[in-house]
């Protein structure tokens, strides 16, 4: 049987590997070497970046719903409980949409949140 050499199939595995490293700077894009380096590192960071995005966007719900809510005279807590008490089980993400495109439907449960408090 003839002998197959591995030229082909090293030319895949640098251009996969290279190809996961488009758009980054200098020779972290066009070297080998250094651009698996970089990827691996990418991988490992974002597995982490996923879950850091969840956390991410709870924390900017949470000060839009807080802006929204002093702005009926209470705080984000106050006005949680509130809605809490007042058996409402709506979650944080679309209190904050309510709180940017809807203020006259936020500021309904808020008066509802701030008589039940």
């Amino acid at each position: 049987m003839a002998r197959i050499k591995g030229g082909l199939n090293a030319k895949k595995k640098h251009n996969r590997v290279l190809k996961l490293a488009k758009g980054y700077r200098g020779a972290r894009s066009k070297q080998y070497r250094i651009a698996k380096q970089s990827v691996m590192r990418a991988l490992t960071s974002s597995f982490a970046g996923r879950k850091q995005k969840k956390r991410d966007f709870r924390s900017l719900w949470i000060a839009r719903i807080n802006a929204a809510a002093r702005i009926n005279g209470l705080s984000y807590s106050q006005m949680m409980h509130g809605l809490k008490v007042a058996g409402i089980e709506i979650n944080r993400k679309m209190l904050a949409e309510m709180a940017v495109n809807d203020a006259e439907g936020f500021s309904t449960l808020a008066a509802l949140a701030k008589s039940k408090n």
